[in-house]
């Protein structure tokens, strides 16, 4: 066997083994929450409030706050990677550009606690004292850090997507008289956006399966919010502190209700990329 066939053989059984993993997982939330779609009761944890006291377990604060904070969190990031991305790639002079993108690859590293730390003793009283309202444990708070959590991430693709343009491509473009806003915008990410769509598509899951960010600055309230300087709980951190309920109790069997609604989000998520990059892939 040569060199190439084993290659393909490995890739091939890497790619069978991660297909395999996720569905096994999903298979093992689904039948830990089963007892509750037998019930008929999935609708209404879905979508009702949490009460332990009054026998209520929805998980529907704590969704809205995980759809809050994400979202929040990409509407920062993106913008911001893609600017990051232009300057290493494009405007950036060659020695920044090599130190810039050394800091970014450094950034992936650093572990989600040390950001939370940040956050608390920096970010928090910030927010705080700027619009005296609350504590600072808050949707923005939580959101503007969770975004440059992600960002590295999504600049490292938005740099390799704007890097994979072909040269040609741009000098044809200068050639034509063309600034470099222009060759960005009509060259460049448009050529890359297959990529780019990958990254936000990974700093989405990042930012909604993220559970420290979360626990340290949104406050932990049940509660639908109504502000961004409202304080909400998570679906990831709703898991970790309801984790030791009884194993047979309604209110345990609910955090599989949120895992499957996770599973649901980033599926859903990496669908619609699939899909866009189906369609620009067809034509011609």
């Amino acid at each position: 066997m040569d060199r190439d066939a084993l290659a393909h053989r490995l890739f091939g059984a890497a790619a069978v083994l991660s297909a395999a993993t996720a569905v096994i997982i999903f298979i093992f939330m689904a039948a830990l929450g089963y007892p509750i779609f037998a019930q008929g009761r999935f609708w209404q944890v879905l979508t009702g409030p949490w009460s332990p006291v009054h026998h209520h377990y929805g998980i529907k604060p704590m969704l809205v706050g995980t759809l809050c904070i994400s979202t929040l969190a990409l509407l920062i990031a993106v913008p911001l990677s893609l600017g990051c991305a232009v300057f290493i790639r494009i405007t950036a002079p060659e020695g920044a550009r090599r130190v810039v993108h050394k800091l970014v690859q450094l950034m992936t590293g650093i572990p989600t606690v040390i950001y939370g730390f940040v956050g608390i003793f920096l970010l928090v009283p910030l927010v705080r004292e700027t619009f005296g309202h609350g504590s600072g444990l808050c949707i923005l708070s939580a959101g503007v850090m969770l975004s440059i959590l992600v960002a590295p991430t999504m600049i490292l693709f938005f740099v390799d997507g704007l890097g994979a343009v072909p040269v040609a491509y741009c000098r044809a473009v200068s050639a034509l008289g063309g600034t470099p806003i222009q060759r960005l915008l009509y060259v460049m990410i448009p050529h890359a956006w297959p990529t780019m769509l990958a990254g936000i598509v990974l700093g989405f899951g990042r930012a909604v399966g993220d559970t420290m960010i979360a626990l340290m600055l949104a406050g932990n309230a049940v509660a639908t919010p109504h502000s961004v300087l409202d304080p909400v709980r998570t679906l990831t951190a709703h898991i970790a502190l309801i984790i030791a309920a009884d194993f047979d109790s309604l209110e345990f069997r609910s955090l599989f209700v949120c895992g499957l609604t996770l599973y649901g989000m980033t599926t859903v998520a990496v669908i619609v990329m699939r899909y866009f990059a189906g369609r620009r892939e067809a034509r011609p």
